[in-house]
């Protein structure tokens, strides 16, 4: 009797002793049956590491359209925010500044040697002018485009200024050795004539250039080219952003 009792009180100790680590893992987290269940539909939607797709989307400084690749020069200075996109091109000695919109998506865009653009300047063509003029927009040598400019499907002969924030209608003509000052708005199919100064809205001949001042239109685009030349010296060709991929991808175990 007394080894019955012994025997039963055993089996009430071992009754009322803590679970065990496997009821305490169900204790603590009550849920547990619920989450093991909807795990395999969880792992349905999760991408093996050999199939992750790196998405690099966002703003591109170069942007073909078509069979249309723009051209940059090997010493052209093209600002880390501009954008070109289709028939550009930026030739020798030349530099496109920050904020700047190239669309030769229409037409053709050309940038001749030593001219510039300066800062949040918009150049684009239309399909055709109406003056019978061509439809493409041309800059040629040594010309000098101020900050926020419009230009669209004109013609800039070499040696011109165009002062800030003027605005260059379809067909028009600056012809070589000419200044716009600034503000200025050239209507359509207007022909600025060679060596002199117009300035107004709509643009109207103020005087014409004296020799010192047509002199010093050159000066002007080779003293920022040389600006652009020290620009271009912290200028970056490629991103430095796969290094932190490469680095993401190591946290991970993915394969580089």
């Amino acid at each position: 009797m007394a080894t019955t009792l012994a025997r039963l009180s055993r089996k009430a100790l071992k009754s009322n002793t803590l679970p065990s680590s496997q009821s305490l893992f169900l204790l603590q987290r009550p849920h547990a049956t619920t989450t093991t269940a909807a795990a395999p539909a969880a792992s349905s939607t999760i991408t093996p590491a050999d199939r992750v797709k790196w998405d690099y989307r966002g703003q591109r400084q170069i942007i073909p359209l078509g069979q249309w690749l723009p051209k940059i020069a090997v010493d052209a200075y093209v600002a880390p925010n501009v954008v070109l996109a289709g028939q550009v091109t930026v030739g020798d000695g030349s530099s496109v500044w920050s904020g700047s919109v190239l669309r030769g998506d229409l037409n053709k865009i050309t940038i001749g040697f030593c001219s510039n653009i300066q800062e949040r300047c918009v150049l684009h063509a239309a399909w055709a002018s109406p003056t019978g003029l061509p439809a493409e927009t041309s800059i040629e040598r040594y010309v000098t485009i101020g900050a926020y400019s419009l230009l669209r499907s004109c013609t800039i002969e070499p040696e011109c200024i165009i002062g800030q924030r003027s605005i260059l209608m379809e067909g028009s003509l600056v012809e070589t050795q000419s200044i716009v000052e600034a503000g200025s708005v050239v209507p359509p199919g207007r022909r600025i004539p060679t060596g002199e100064l117009w300035a107004g809205n709509p643009a109207r001949f103020v005087r014409t250039l004296t020799h010192e001042e047509i002199l010093e239109i050159p000066k002007l685009a080779v003293a920022i080219n040389d600006l652009s030349k020290s620009h271009f010296s912290e200028f970056l060709p490629y991103s430095t952003v796969y290094l932190e991929v490469e680095k993401l991808k190591k946290s991970f175990g993915i394969p580089i």
